[in-house]
């Protein structure tokens, strides 16, 4: 190989903003860091953000390499937090092995992320059939259809087996549960709270889980 590393087509490293001026203190936080969670939430959704709820969940494998993908937030309280999938796709079977996973939230046009480590259990299958009939009669097919993270053959492939189970399951028909599929709650241990401000001298305030409750950290930015 030669020397060529190839055109940068941008000047990332110039890429650069000054965030907000208002910070963070640790007089704001609520006791809980779900509480305060629900706090910044609404303030996604209020300042109109899309997809508020879209979390990058982080897992690993057994050789110890990690994986991130982007879901979708489907429920929160003081248990923690859930999301549903395919429950032998890489990140399920990933989880299965090692339910140690870390959550983000990018709430960028706020200057604000949300920062989650905690540990990973399977939620009960009445919470998931709940879910599952509340969603779309589309999405229903859709979780039976895709083998998730398995390799198809091609896109054809794929949009037949959904329309064999349109075929099978039309409009207005109750579609399964399929008993590969559920959801999963990550219960915090750690929740970090990231307020960008001006100079890089953001606010980092971290809730970590002790044997007497919950203790608030401030980090270096």
């Amino acid at each position: 190989m030669g020397d060529d590393v190839g055109v940068q087509p941008q000047d990332v490293a110039a890429m650069r903003r000054q965030y907000l001026a208002v910070g963070l203190d640790e007089s704001d936080l609520a006791g809980e860091p779900m509480d305060q969670f629900d706090h910044w939430f609404a303030d996604a959704v209020k300042a109109g953000l899309d997809e508020p709820n879209a979390m990058v969940v982080t897992t690993s494998g057994p050789d110890g390499q990690p994986s991130a993908r982007t879901v979708l937030l489907k429920g929160y309280d003081r248990r923690g937090f859930v999301f549903y999938t395919n429950y032998s796709s890489r990140k399920g079977a990933e989880i299965d092995a090692n339910p140690r996973v870390a959550l983000l939230f990018p709430w960028h046009p706020l200057s604000r992320q949300v920062i989650v480590t905690g540990r990973a259990e399977r939620v009960g299958r009445d919470e998931t059939a709940a879910y599952f009939r509340s969603r779309p009669h589309g999405s229903q097919l859709g979780a039976w259809a895709s083998e998730q993270s398995r390799p198809v053959a091609s896109r054809a492939e794929l949009e037949q087996r959904y329309a064999d189970l349109a075929a099978r399951y039309p409009e207005g028909e109750g579609v399964p549960v399929p008993p590969f599929w559920g959801g999963y709650r990550i219960a915090p241990l750690a929740v970090e709270f990231w307020q960008g401000r001006d100079n890089r001298m953001h606010d980092r305030l971290r809730y970590q889980a002790g044997p007497e409750g919950w203790r608030v950290e401030r980090l270096c930015p």
